[in-house]
């Protein structure tokens, strides 16, 4: 075989592996593309909206921290009134049998 035929012989084996390396660089071109276009664009509207929603938090902390400081006491109040409800029936049953 000649230096030409060898040649010849090499570009042919290499023609398809040309093309899988450009049909690679277009994927790769159209993966960039989407990335640049949807996940960006998506990432960055979280973004935006991140501070403004982490700082609602934060203000909105002490009034639930309040809140449930509230809802604890109304707790404690209702076990006392139920106890106190518990108590005058079983005293009005005593004055019930009584009578």
């Amino acid at each position: 075989m000649t230096e030409n035929e060898i040649i010849l012989a090499l570009r042919n084996e290499l023609e398809p592996i040309k093309e899988k390396l450009r049909d690679n660089e277009n994927a790769l071109h159209d993966f960039r593309l989407y990335v640049e276009n949807e996940i960006e664009t998506k990432i960055n509207i979280l973004a935006e909206n991140y501070m403004p929603a982490a700082k609602r938090y934060e203000r909105s902390m002490p009034e639930t921290n309040e809140m449930k400081q509230d809802i604890n006491i109304i707790k404690k109040v209702i076990e006392e009134h139920s106890e106190s409800i518990n108590d005058i029936k079983m005293i009005l049953e005593k004055l019930q049998k009584i009578s």
